[in-house]
């Protein structure tokens, strides 16, 4: 993977969030790099997708402060974010369910293709243009015209992936992108990633799959009640005997 990316495109600072007395995000510090893969791993519970959540506007932390290049974000809504450059996937997919799989992905690509708008005939065909060069990457270019929801699952995974690539997004938050994928499958999943980091995507991801998360990860951040415990290169982070106890033992309960 690339670890060229030396740039802190958002860096969270002293964060913490509280939902009633439970602290769930605890006095978290990390700076998400440009050009990498970030990977976010720890047990159930850890506070990784409440830290999405709060990135994404989704949530308003209690304290402390989240920069997007460099420009405080906190208190912004979730869709100005996506529209400023931060996209995001859920473990629930999101999907219209009764719209067809093109339909789904022109709903990401509106804002920039309405048709009174100046060159509004152009943009409709490279929009055109652009979609189906998502459908071909991701493998549903055969599924185009069949409503979302009756994909597989591994289809409607990728196209919740296909969604992201059609936002223009400069950093993509992925929850569990790859779970439940067969071997084919992910390898897609894996190519497809790597493809987009080349070409300057940064990509924070929340996965607990320990093969995924060695194939993809320039970093990992482990988290555990709330915690950032540890921040740095993969071999280091998953080779500390006392990380492997949390998270195995959380696994094996």
């Amino acid at each position: 993977m690339n670890n060229n990316g030396q740039d802190v495109l958002l860096r969270i600072s002293n964060l913490e969030k509280n939902f009633g007395g439970l602290k769930v995000t605890n006095n978290v510090s990390l700076d998400l790099r440009a050009g990498i893969v970030t990977t976010l791993v720890g047990p159930n519970g850890a506070g990784k997708t409440t830290l999405f959540n709060l990135i994404t506007g989704h949530l308003t932390p209690n304290s402390g402060d989240i920069l997007w290049k460099g420009k405080s974000i906190v208190g912004r809504p979730h869709w100005k974010l996506a529209r400023d450059g931060i996209a995001r996937t859920f473990q629930d997919l999101r999907l219209f369910n009764q719209m067809t799989v093109e339909e789904n992905i022109l709903t990401v690509m509106e804002p920039i293709s309405w048709v009174w708008q100046p060159g509004g005939a152009r943009k409709k065909q490279e929009r055109q243009e652009k979609v189906a060069e998502i459908l071909e990457k991701t493998k549903l270019a055969s599924k185009a015209k069949e409503r979302a929801l009756d994909l597989s699952y591994a289809e409607r995974k990728f196209l919740s992936m296909a969604r992201i690539m059609a936002s223009d997004a400069q950093m993509w938050l992925l929850d569990e992108p790859a779970s439940g994928l067969d071997r084919s499958s992910y390898e897609l999943f894996l190519n497809l990633l790597k493809d987009e980091v080349k070409k300057g995507v940064t990509v924070c991801i929340i996965e607990h799959n320990l093969d995924i998360v060695v194939g993809i990860s320039d970093r990992i951040a482990f988290l555990d009640q709330g915690k950032l415990l540890a921040d740095g290169e993969p071999d280091v982070v998953l080779k500390d005997p006392h990380l492997a106890a949390i998270y195995f033992g959380e696994q094996t309960s």
